[in-house]
């Protein structure tokens, strides 16, 4: 069991949910308050994305992200900001010609997705570790010589890289690129449970997956929709931290919408509850090999 746990707030995403909650973060302002509520509720660690301001649907605008990282920054705020790196890597397939990208495809190469990350160097970046069916129709593209150059890139920034696993593969893959030198210890893990056609969100796949991570790894879990909360319970009891917010989960309850501030309280009474402890960002920074602010 973890008994000093981390609480990361995935605010807002790029899924649709912008149509499904009237109160998703969309505007820069939006998403850096929803960054400071959720700190000061509990979360040491902030999950960016940014969303384009006349369509709500996510975005990689640089500016966007710039603005969002400078309120938090100029805010009372210690919150480590980890910004999303896995915009850029759509490929949804034409109907009719499928050798072509269809509408919405939205690809382009390592040095564009971390455009942003390379400005405003935030503290930890995400690096989702492979290509994989999502949904019924698109593909996510993330290949390994994508990775490499994308993980060196980062390595020379000072970035802490949060190495997203949907699948056992890709934990084999991040592996590899640690076993090449391209990733320093100690490694940061996020299980991604509940995305189709990933990993199910189940105590058994959670446990193999945790399993297969390599040794004194930084790592935590978190589900999408109604099973966010109890693998926020397993991933506690099994020795991992936690990710909950709007990005994975819009209810509190069935049928009432949540704010971000709001999950994590709840993620906060769960891991008391279980007899642990929640870490604020300095604790936090030392734990995940940050460097003190």
């Amino acid at each position: 069991m973890n008994h000093n746990v981390i609480i990361t707030c995935a605010v807002t995403g790029a899924g649709d949910s912008w149509s499904k909650h009237p109160d998703l973060p969309v505007t820069p302002r939006q998403i850096a308050d929803a960054v400071i509520s959720a700190a000061k509720a509990g979360a040491a660690v902030a999950h960016v994305h940014v969303r384009d301001l006349k369509t709500g649907k996510g975005g990689r605008d640089v500016e966007l992200f710039r603005q969002v990282v400078d309120l938090v920054r100029g805010s009372d705020t210690d919150v480590i900001l980890n910004l999303t790196a896995g915009m850029g890597g759509t490929w949804i397939l034409d109907k009719d010609d499928p050798s072509r990208p269809g509408p919405g495809t939205d690809m382009i190469g390592p040095e564009q997705r971390l455009a942003h990350v390379e400005l405003l160097r935030p503290e930890i970046c995400t690096l989702d570790c492979g290509t994989m069916n999502f949904g019924d129709n698109e593909l996510y593209i993330s290949t390994p010589q994508y990775l490499l150059k994308m993980a060196e890139m980062v390595k020379g920034w000072g970035v802490k890289p949060e190495l997203e696993v949907f699948d056992l593969g890709h934990i084999w893959l991040a592996k590899h690129l640690m076993e090449a030198g391209h990733i320093t210890s100690p490694p940061m893990f996020q299980i991604c449970l509940g995305i189709p056609w990933g990993a199910p969100a189940d105590s058994e796949t959670m446990l193999a997956m945790r399993n297969a991570l390599p040794a004194g790894a930084n790592w935590a879990a978190f589900a999408i929709g109604r099973m966010q909360m109890p693998m926020v319970a397993q991933a506690v009891v099994a020795g991992g931290n936690v990710r909950v917010g709007l990005e994975d989960n819009l209810y509190l309850s069935k049928g009432v919408l949540a704010s971000n501030a709001q999950l994590v309280e709840r993620a906060v009474k769960i891991i008391e509850s279980l007899g642990a402890r929640v870490m604020g960002p300095v604790e936090a920074r030392k734990k995940l090999g940050l460097k003190a602010k």
